[in-house]
């Protein structure tokens, strides 16, 4: 899948199964609907679309592209499909494309359709399992693009448990700034990505910059399609794929714009057809030990903090036991090798230049006992046979992966804090470069817009934790991310001296010292709904600690004051999310 490596070949197994003369196995799942008589209804429907009566023998692959034309991430995923198509066609596949829908999070961002995105991750996994489970189709390929795309496709393919290929729909190139920006740190001619735009706002707001400057970043930093580039979390997502399992080599790093991209849509179905000849499911890939892996390479690429909250409730989907406090074990033992954005210098497009995420897990499997190479994936071989020919990282010649004896942190950055503010656990983003513990004063907020006019009048200040709640799963609800408010506290200078606590999440493009999925929330009557402004917060990275320095008995008079809110939705999805969402330290699922 990389001109580093060379195509990944299909497993030389002979068949378990009766072939057609295709090759692959006769239909395992929808043959009812074609080959009874009785389902003659069914056949004349699919006559009417152009399955020919030669077709009805073949196997059917309903092509899942997350596609929408308003959004880059998502833009192009039709076209991909059409690539898919037309490698089931040469495979001897029926290929049928249904598509399901996204939301942006960069253009929702700080707005109420951001309470929108982690419901889609439910109504895209719901979707495709209907549309598979209805129609009977023998095998699954789904090309995401955006965020929540990547873990709605996972639970999907847990749920309809059918051969299933993943292909990620490719990470965006870097714009190119066309004026200098001190104040950011750019020149003219330098890359930039999503994440400045969104910084650009605070330095606007506190006079560091010129409207000149920050429109330059906001015109020129999306060149094109793909998802954000850094290690947000679509990429952080795609990544966790493939280490999964779940899609072939190279996926999560090809820009979406290089060819390999396309030729990795027309070899999808291949790879297919002999996981139908081998009946390969997504269960008998996704077990403790994938996950386990996926939570390494999570901290060894500085990751979303999001993808705990996927992980989780993509294993639970798949029936394997994986627990919040696993990632804090695995942190513990992984070092933070990838110096990428938002808090290094490198995008994913870099990344692969060097060797993508195969490059990185052979350099672990070779060298840690941190990855677990027997598991196995959608080529039919195992993580450690695709990894063979991978070519090993040269660190001579390049900065992106550092070395095991000289990582960017000795332990990941991911921490997963318990405390009085946060008792059933909170989770952290500390990359070091802010400092392992905080000592600050809070500033409440119950809603997002009062903090722009605060931070645009001067109280916002060095010294704050500021916390932003009633943010949760029940209480947003939808648990929008707080990329609007981290990057606007980077652009006015405050990232390192201020720490931000939410029930809500944060974007992977979110950096400083900031601290969500805070359990319970406040909509519940967590403890982060009883702070005011003025009290005393203590976070420690290093203990895994997050303490609110009110006595017992002040904390006790104010709960006796504290009022359950009703429901601010009475209809429709967001509703029914708020009725039925788990908390965030299971994974905020709704099934």
């Amino acid at each position: 899948m990389s001109a580093h490596a060379g195509d990944v070949e299909i497993h030389s197994v002979k068949p378990s199964s009766p072939s057609n003369s295709n090759g692959a196995k006769l239909n395992k799942y929808s043959s009812y609907l074609t080959q009874d008589k009785r389902r003659g209804g069914a056949q004349a429907m699919l006559h009417a679309v152009g399955v020919t009566p030669e077709d009805l023998d073949k196997p059917q692959i309903g092509i899942s592209p997350v596609w929408w034309e308003g959004n880059p991430c998502n833009n192009h995923l039709l076209d991909l499909a059409r690539h898919v198509k037309e490698g089931c066609k040469q495979e001897g596949l029926v290929g049928l494309t249904f598509s399901t829908i996204g939301v942006s999070d960069g253009i929702t961002m700080g707005t109420d359709g951001m309470r929108y995105s982690l419901p889609s991750r439910d109504l895209i996994a719901d979707s495709i399992e209907t549309v598979v489970m209805a129609q009977h189709y023998d095998g699954n390929i789904q090309i995401p693009g955006c965020d929540k795309n990547m873990p709605g496709c996972v639970i999907a393919a847990a749920r309809h448990n059918r051969p299933t290929i993943i292909i990620y729909g490719g990470t965006i190139k870097p714009g190119v700034r066309t004026v200098d920006c001190p104040h950011m740190g750019f020149k003219a001619g330098e890359n930039m990505n999503i994440a400045d735009a969104f910084e650009s706002y605070g330095a606007f707001a506190t006079g560091k910059i010129t409207e000149e400057q920050r429109l330059d970043v906001v015109r020129n930093s999306c060149p094109g399609v793909g998802a954000c580039g850094g290690m947000f979390t679509a990429n952080t997502m795609s990544s966790v794929l493939e280490v999964l399992g779940l899609s072939l080599p190279y996926s999560a790093s090809i820009p979406a714009t290089y060819a390999e991209k396309t030729q990795e849509c027309i070899k999808a179905a291949g790879y297919l057809k002999r996981l139908l000849e081998l009946d390969i499911k997504p269960k008998d890939i996704l077990t403790r030990n994938s996950f386990l892996n996926a939570i390494v390479v999570v901290n060894a690429l500085g990751g979303s903090t999001n993808a705990v909250l996927h992980l989780l409730a993509m294993a639970r989907a798949a029936d394997v036991n994986i627990t919040i406090d696993d990632f804090q074990t695995i942190t513990d033992k992984t070092p933070w090798l990838a110096d990428l954005k938002p808090s290094g210098k490198y995008v994913m497009e870099d990344l692969h230049k060097v060797g993508g995420v195969p490059g990185l897990l052979k350099y672990l499997l070779k060298n840690t006992d941190l990855i677990d190479g027997s598991q196995l994936t959608v080529t039919g071989k195992t993580l450690a046979e695709n990894l063979e020919d991978v070519p090993d990282i040269d660190f001579t010649t390049q900065d992106v992966v550092r070395p095991l004896s000289n990582p960017l942190k000795e332990t990941g950055h991911l921490a997963i804090l318990r405390g009085n503010l946060a008792p059933e656990t909170a989770v952290a983003k500390i990359t070091g470069k802010e400092g392992l513990q905080f000592k600050g004063i809070a500033k409440c907020f119950d809603s997002i817009p009062p903090f722009f006019d605060a931070l645009e009048r001067g109280e916002v200040t060095a010294g704050m934790a500021i916390i932003f709640r009633y943010q949760g799963p029940k209480g947003a609800p939808g648990m929008p991310e707080m990329l609007g408010q981290t990057a606007a506290l980077m652009g006015a200078g405050l990232g390192g001296k201020t720490a931000l606590i939410t029930d809500g999440r944060f974007s992977g493009a979110s950096r400083g010292f900031i601290i969500g999925h805070v359990v319970p929330e406040a909509f519940v009557g967590g403890p982060i709904a009883l702070v005011e402004d003025g009290d005393e917060i203590v976070i420690d990275a290093v203990k895994r600690s997050i303490d609110w320095l009110v006595s017992e008995e002040e904390q006790k008079r104010r709960r006796e004051k504290w009022v359950q809110r009703e429901y601010t939705e009475k209809r429709g999805v967001l509703y029914r999310y708020a009725r039925d969402v788990a908390p965030a330290n299971v994974g905020a699922y709704t099934d």
